[in-house]
C-alpha cells in the first residue's frame, strides 16, 4: 500500500508545483484589480523561452529567469491593453492565450523532442531520510523547495508590507487609493508584471524540471486550472497550495491508472478541480457567504492626471 501511496504523493507535489506558481501569479494580478485570462498562453511562451535559453547557454538558472522575464513581458502587454488603453480585460486575456499558444506552436517546432539542461532532484540532508515525509517533500528539485516558501512570502507581502497593502487597496477601491495619494495605475502595472513573473516561473518549471524537453501543448491546460484555483482558494495563498496539490494529485493518479491499464477515462479525473471549484462556489452561495474577491476586479480606472 505504502509502496503505491508514497510515490503518488511525491508525484503530487511535483505535478502541483507549476500550477502553484501560476496560481500565485494570477492571484497577485487579481489583487491589483486586473483579471488575466491569458495564463495558459503565458505559461506556454515562458516554457519555450526557458527551454531555448537553457539549451543555448547550458544554464538552467538563466533559462528559469528567462521564463520569468517572458511572463513579465506578456504581463506588461496585458497591462498596456487594459490599464493604459482601457481595453476589455476578458478579451485581452483570451487574446493573450491565443497569441501565446499560436507563437509556441509555430516557434517551438524546431525544438520538439530535444532536451535542455534542467533541474534534477536534490535530496535535503537529514530531512529526506524521514520515513514517508522525506520522499514526499524533501527529495525534489530546488524549484519545488522554492515553491514551499513562496506562499509564506506572498502572505507576508500582502499582510505586512506597505507595497502589498497599497496593491490590495488598489484592487479594492482605486478611487479611494488615489484620494489617499497612491498611484493606482502604477500599482496595477506592478501587480500585472510581478504576477506575470510568477506565471512565467510556472511555465519554466514545465520545460526545465517537469519534462526537461519541449513539446507543443506543454502547458496542457494548467493555466486555466490556475485561474480556477484562484477562486477556489478565495484569493488566499494557503488554500492555493491545497488546490494546486489537489490538481497535482489528480493528474498523478490518472497517469498511474493509465499505466496500470484501467479503462477509466482520464478526462473524468482531470475535470475534478473544475468540478470542485464550481461546488465550492455553489456551497458558498448556499451558505450566504460572499466570495471575497477584490471589489474592483475587472474594472478599468481612468488615467491619472
Amino acid at each position: 500500500m505504502w509502496e503505491f501511496l508514497i510515490p503518488l504523493f511525491a508525484a503530487t507535489v511535483q505535478s502541483g508545483t507549476p500550477v502553484l506558481y501560476a496560481t500565485l501569479g494570477e492571484m497577485m494580478t487579481e489583487k491589483g484589480g486586473v483579471l488575466n485570462l491569458g495564463v495558459e498562453g503565458m505559461m506556454a511562451v515562458s516554457a519555450l523561452a526557458a527551454f531555448v535559453v537553457s539549451q543555448a547557454t547550458g544554464s538552467p538558472w538563466l533559462g528559469f529567469l528567462a521564463g520569468g522575464a517572458a511572463g513579465m513581458a506578456m504581463g506588461a502587454l496585458h497591462g498596456f491593453v487594459c490599464i493604459t488603453c482601457l481595453g476589455n480585460q476578458v478579451v485581452s486575456g483570451l487574446a493573450l492565450t491565443i497569441l501565446g499558444l499560436g507563437l509556441t506552436n509555430f516557434l517551438g517546432v524546431p525544438y520538439v523532442g530535444l532536451r535542455a539542461p534542467g533541474f534534477d532532484p536534490v535530496a535535503v540532508p537529514l530531512l529526506s531520510s524521514v520515513p514517508g515525509l522525506g520522499q514526499v517533500f524533501f527529495d525534489h528539485d530546488v524549484l519545488i523547495y522554492i515553491s514551499f516558501v513562496l506562499p509564506v512570502l506572498f502572505w507576508f507581502f500582502f499582510r505586512r508590507t506597505r507595497l502589498g497593502l497599497h496593491v490590495t487597496a488598489t484592487g479594492e477601491m482605486p478611487g479611494a487609493a488615489a484620494a489617499a495619494g497612491l498611484r493606482p495605475i502604477a500599482l496595477r502595472y506592478f501587480a500585472v508584471i510581478a504576477g506575470g513573473f510568477l506565471i512565467g516561473l510556472g511555465g519554466a518549471y514545465l520545460s526545465l524540471a517537469y519534462t526537461h524537453l519541449w513539446t507543443n501543448g506543454l502547458s496542457g491546460g494548467r493555466g486555466w486550472i490556475a485561474v480556477a484555483l484562484v477562486i477556489f482558494a478565495f484569493w488566499r495563498p494557503g488554500r492555493a497550495v491545497a488546490g494546486a496539490y489537489l490538481f497535482g494529485g489528480v493528474m498523478a493518479f490518472q497517469l498511474r491508472l493509465q499505466a496500470m491499464g484501467t479503462n477509466l477515462p482520464s478526462s473524468l479525473l482531470l475535470m475534478l478541480p473544475y468540478a470542485l471549484t464550481i461546488l465550492v462556489l455553489i456551497l458558498s452561495a448556499w451558505r450566504g457567504r460572499r466570495v471575497e474577491g477584490p471589489a474592483a476586479l475587472g474594472t478599468n480606472i481612468e488615467p491619472e492626471g
